[in-house]
């Protein structure tokens, strides 16, 4: 039987009932990638036939995770942004994005501005999952018709996040929509 979103679920409970920290994390890393390989699976969320834009596959009532799939019809390069304090895992489902993680370079003496520089650029693949710890600075860029699941600690609606303009240097405070 193929590792199925319930299984996917009922694996995260268990993990972070044990261990809500960053090994807890690499775990449902690791689960999201089997996840992945399950094409039913791909196709039911994330498949030509599936609603476009944000949807909510799975929130946890009692641990606040939340699994959300993205399915993208548009290509899209993101600006430097955190999560707060949440952490979020990318599972990319169809095509590819490209990650950048980025770090503050600055004294942090101005709310209002951060200098930031890219530490690690990478790819995702089609079955392949990246984690970003809380705090975490990345930016994503993606082709049209990417699509990808993301798993975070928290419904990040209800948490502040920063996006960061390269340019100027300004800071910005998030909404959810300018996340997805």
């Amino acid at each position: 039987m193929p590792y199925d979103l319930d299984t996917f679920v009922r694996d995260c409970r268990e993990t972070l009932k044990r261990d809500p920290g960053p090994g807890g994390r690499e775990e449902i890393r690791a689960n999201l990638e089997k996840l992945l390989h399950n094409s039913a699976f791909v196709e039911a969320t994330c498949g030509d036939n599936a609603p476009t834009g944000l949807q909510l596959l799975y929130e946890d009532k009692d641990l606040g995770f939340q699994v959300l799939a993205h399915v993208n019809t548009k290509a899209r390069v993101s600006p430097p942004h955190d999560h707060g304090r949440s952490w979020a895992i990318y599972g990319q489902a169809t095509k590819h994005t490209d990650m950048t993680e980025w770090e503050r370079t600055d004294n942090r003496s101005d709310a209002d501005k951060a200098t930031l520089k890219p530490i690690k650029k990478y790819r995702l693949a089609a079955g392949q999952a990246g984690i970003y710890q809380d705090g975490a600075i990345h930016s994503i860029d993606y082709p049209e018709g990417a699509r990808f699941i993301r798993v975070t600690g928290t419904n990040l609606d209800r948490i502040e996040r920063d996006a960061f303009d390269l340019e100027t240097g300004k800071i910005k405070r998030m909404s959810a929509q300018q996340a997805t």
